[in-house]
């Protein structure tokens, strides 16, 4: 670990070149001012975010949030790799990719063969067991109590920043059973470095942050669902009633009503608790492929610049 910076990253990856992703590597390249290496199987993904952190970048030299020459260095940081084996020699891989634990798990086991053993490997993941995740790290070959099995798995550690990165000044950190005190530490210390306030959860569906929110979303749309309100009244009553800066479904349609269900049938399935059963409707939104802001369509509809039009 580099001497005098608690975190010790000298260069970090991000593997997923989505919202969270280039959020997440913005944040490291202007606020840490570390060199950030992006890989995203999808090229038109990456033009898009890339596309995305310029804009980003002008409009905070326009705020004076930046000087010219701060942006023009944070975007030189930035890399896009076309392999994760060009994440042998970083020191903290960050996974943002969709929430499918078989997906993570077979990520965060090739992650494990191609990163060097020192290298902090940690999850984005907003509802996961990181204790699974870090478990599909450990050689076949080994068992999961000897040394090589605790060495590997203890390197593993979920570091949630909310969306969207650059504004929201929360990380939640979640320690697996297998995470070690160290690696806890030394994401804190990423965390902080990124400019953000950081709480720390156990290992529990929906952790603190979704275990409250998502079951909140599901319980305004059935609402909706079952004709008590409009969906601007119940954004509107929460809003003013409540003093929320974002209704519930207006809240919903910007994460994603995708990853809403996900996130929900995850406390479903963790818990094994029936009041966790996801809105019949937010499936149906999701078959039809409404999926909100970043469709066009989900709860409202949006136009190019993301506005609500109807």
């Amino acid at each position: 670990m580099s001497s005098g910076i608690a975190h010790g990253v000298k260069t970090l990856a991000v593997l997923g070149g989505g919202q969270m992703g280039l959020g997440i590597a913005y944040v490291a390249s202007t606020r840490a001012r570390l060199p950030v290496l992006i890989f995203d199987k999808s090229k038109e993904q990456i033009e898009r975010s890339l596309a995305l952190m310029d804009r980003l970048l002008s409009k905070d030299v326009a705020k004076g949030k930046l000087e010219g020459t701060e942006a023009k260095e944070a975007r030189e940081r930035i890399t896009i790799v076309d392999r994760t084996k060009a994440f042998r020699d970083v020191d903290l891989c960050v996974e943002a990719v969709a929430e499918s634990l078989p997906l993570k798990q077979t990520l965060f086991r090739s992650l494990a063969e191609e990163l060097r053993p020192d290298a902090i490997l940690a999850s984005n993941t907003s509802s996961i067991s990181i204790t699974k995740i870090a478990a599909a790290t450990i050689p076949q070959s080994v068992s999961s109590s000897s040394a090589e099995g605790l060495s590997s798995a203890s390197r593993v550690v979920g570091i949630h920043f909310f969306n969207p990165v650059p504004v929201m000044p929360l990380v939640e950190l979640i320690s697996g059973l297998q995470t070690s005190p160290e690696t806890l530490e030394r994401a804190r210390a990423f965390a902080t470095a990124c400019g953000k306030e950081v709480t720390v959860a156990k290992d529990m569906p929906g952790f603190v942050s979704n275990a409250l929110l998502i079951p909140f979303i599901n319980e305004a749309i059935m609402c909706l669902e079952k004709g008590i309100a409009t969906k601007e009244d119940i954004d509107k009553t929460l809003r003013l009633g409540m003093g929320h800066p974002m209704g519930p479904l207006t809240l919903a349609d910007f994460i994603g009503l995708d990853t809403c269900l996900a996130i929900q049938r995850t406390l479903l399935e963790g818990t094994g608790d029936s009041k966790y059963r996801p809105s019949i409707f937010l499936e149906r939104m999701v078959d039809a492929g409404w999926l909100g802001k970043k469709t066009g369509k989900g709860f409202y509809t949006y136009d190019d610049q993301g506005k609500i039009v109807a």
